[in-house]
């Protein structure tokens, strides 16, 4: 089962962008993952093909048509396609590692990168769209934060990284930010390396690992550690 996803954009010369170059570059060119784009604005309403409108009740800014965004879903996805309809927004669920694991379980993803002020309400619901946060701030568009949630699945694909296990001690897998790492120079600007990681004791280089994350954890992100 080859993980697909299909990205609906105003831009779709924006993909893959960061996602052709590198190891996603070189999965998706192998086939281990394929990516599909579909513009909105073929289904834009009249001469010149318009996509959004003022948002009812006045307000700045303009806001992305049901109408016109159900119509492209609806060409681009069909109706029995079993994969997750996301819609990449501020107000959505923060995107977590977990919530990556679930995505490439599964069959890949449809991702509806909005723009304007935001997208009516009413195609969220119509077409069950599940909205998704990258962060706490604002893009200019839903492209980006897609390529980050893709870029996310891709690396744990089997096949796209060269070792598996470097995907199960990186943050998040384990609850843990992840530990420090070091190599060659030993010496450096007068700072060594830790003598745990000289001490050819695997045991003790587990021990020190695991200190070490839960260090960081604590310091930076005491949230992610259980009560």
């Amino acid at each position: 089962m080859t993980f697909h996803a299909s990205i609906l954009t105003l831009y779709p010369d924006m993909f893959p962008g960061p996602l052709g170059a590198s190891l996603a570059g070189e999965g998706l060119r192998s086939g281990l993952w394929s990516l599909d784009t579909h513009q909105i604005r073929d289904h834009g309403i009249g001469r010149h093909r318009n996509v959004d409108d003022n948002p009812a009740g006045g307000g700045a800014g303009m806001v992305l048509r049901c109408d016109v965004l159900a119509a492209a879903i609806d060409a681009a996805v069909p109706a029995e396609d079993p994969r997750p309809r996301l819609l990449m927004s501020p107000r959505g669920r923060r995107l977590d590692q977990r919530m990556v694991r679930d995505f490439v379980a599964g069959e890949g993803v449809v991702i509806v990168c909005g723009r304007f002020e935001g997208v009516d309400e009413r195609v969220i619901e119509g077409r069950g769209l599940t909205e998704v946060s990258i962060g706490d701030y604002i893009l200019s568009g839903g492209e980006m934060a897609a390529m980050v949630l893709l870029d996310a699945c891709v690396r744990l694909i089997p096949g796209v990284m060269g070792k598996q296990a470097s995907g199960q001690e990186e943050s998040f897998e384990n609850g843990l930010l992840e530990y420090p790492h070091y190599t060659r120079p030993r010496e450096w600007e007068g700072r060594g390396l830790p003598e745990a990681l000289l001490s050819g004791d695997h045991a003790r280089i587990a021990r020190w690992r695991r200190e070490q994350a839960e260090k960081i954890t604590r310091e930076r992100r005491p949230d992610l550690l259980k009560p």
